[in-house]
């Protein structure tokens, strides 16, 4: 079997436009699909797809690991997160091809299950932007979260630490408080919390006062308290264990979680299958964390290929303790492609098709064309016009 034919395929999902990657082969009827979606870089990446192609084109498709190492090491340049986004949305690809090869579902070639079913959360508003990013009063976030948790959920990730620079105002911090005074009132005790700060606080000092606040109303975990980079400031939050600190999401391949997982950067890490390099990158990178005693929630805001991927990805990796969805992201989600299962909310069960399981409307994806992704970065912006981190 050889690859004929490397295409990627955009469909704008609004803050987002997915790019989802098509390898076709000589082998009537055997085809396969990944994901490379990243925000704000969809130009960037489809012809990054477009200049990798011509490596992988001529090959057997089921030889995943010298696949990457053919599109890793034959471009001479090391990849960044738009280089390795492409990466990843083939190798995905790849796995489904050789699913389908053998008739046996992705899960089953990565070792089989190591659970039942995947826990799964979501976002304020199942992922719509305008929720997600915007949840800025107590009203709101009440509102939203009762929302969520009456559709079945029993966790839920809010995005509502105030922009900040160096240093935290008293005022923020008051606010904070009284939001998440209200939002664990309104949901009760036995829905689980989590809190993404978007590296927004700029240091340590601005971060811990918020995390003082926090750790009163039992929150899961923190998420990227400082930038992604300063792997010795989380460190010093993840020791000194108020709430248990996430990140990882913004890391790119395993060299690069390798210096993190040394330093116990975090409690749980969180890879991203279609920016770290795909499903078995990733693998082992969760194979690195699990020895050092750390968990996995990876990140995944992006389309329905991607979902599928990190569906079983979690299923055949012990070490996952939770997985991130959008599924609400757009109200036309389920048109593009259709899961291998019946998703419940908070709950993924295993998928027994072969590959991903997935078939995908390529109609459908043409009838959402690029469009420009909004920045939704107005308000990232300090009272004296500094740029922070949004």
């Amino acid at each position: 079997m050889k690859i004929t034919k490397i295409t990627p395929h955009i469909c704008n999902a609004g803050m987002r436009n997915w790019i989802l990657v098509k390898v076709e082969t000589d082998e009537p009827g055997i085809f396969g699909w990944g994901e490379a979606t990243l925000e704000w870089k969809t130009r960037a990446v489809t012809g990054a797809i477009e200049d990798l192609a011509p490596l992988m084109v001529g090959t057997d498709p089921r030889d995943i690991e010298q696949a990457m190492q053919r599109m890793l090491r034959h471009g001479f340049w090391r990849l960044g997160v738009v280089g390795m986004s492409a990466v990843s949305g083939i190798e995905i690809a790849l796995w489904d091809i050789l699913g389908k090869s053998l008739n046996t579902p992705v899960w089953r070639l990565l070792g089989g299950k190591t659970r039942d079913h995947l826990r799964s959360y979501t976002h304020l508003g199942l992922g719509n932007q305008q929720a997600v990013y915007n949840t800025d009063t107590v009203s709101s976030l009440r509102d939203r979260a009762e929302e969520v948790i009456e559709l079945g959920y029993d966790a839920v990730k809010v995005v509502c630490v105030p922009y900040t620079h160096y240093l935290s105002s008293q005022s923020s911090i008051r606010e904070l408080d009284k939001m998440f005074s209200t939002l664990r009132d309104a949901i009760g005790n036995q829905v689980d919390i989590m809190v993404d700060f978007h590296g927004r606080p700029a240091s340590v000092a601005a971060a811990r006062p918020y995390i003082d606040v926090l750790a009163q109303y039992g929150i899961m975990f923190v998420e990227e308290p400082v930038p992604p980079e300063d792997i010795a400031g989380h460190a010093v939050l993840t020791a000194e264990g108020k709430i248990p600190i996430a990140s990882g999401e913004r890391l790119i391949g395993r060299r690069e979680f390798e210096p993190a997982i040394r330093a116990r950067a975090f409690d749980i890490a969180q890879p991203d299958i279609v920016h770290a390099g795909g499903i078995w990158e990733t693998r082992k990178i969760a194979a690195r964390a699990e020895t050092a005693g750390i968990g996995l929630a990876p990140h995944n805001p992006l389309g329905p290929i991607a979902g599928v991927a990190a569906l079983h990805f979690g299923i055949a990796t012990p070490n996952v303790v939770i997985q991130e969805e959008m599924v609400g992201a757009v109200p036309w989600y389920d048109d593009v492609v259709s899961w291998p299962i019946k998703r419940k909310p908070g709950r993924w069960d295993v998928p027994h098709e072969p590959g991903l399981g997935i078939v995908v409307d390529e109609k459908a994806i043409a009838a959402h064309p690029f469009v420009q992704e909004p920045f939704a970065t107005a308000d990232a912006v300090g009272a004296d016009g500094s740029i922070l981190d949004w």
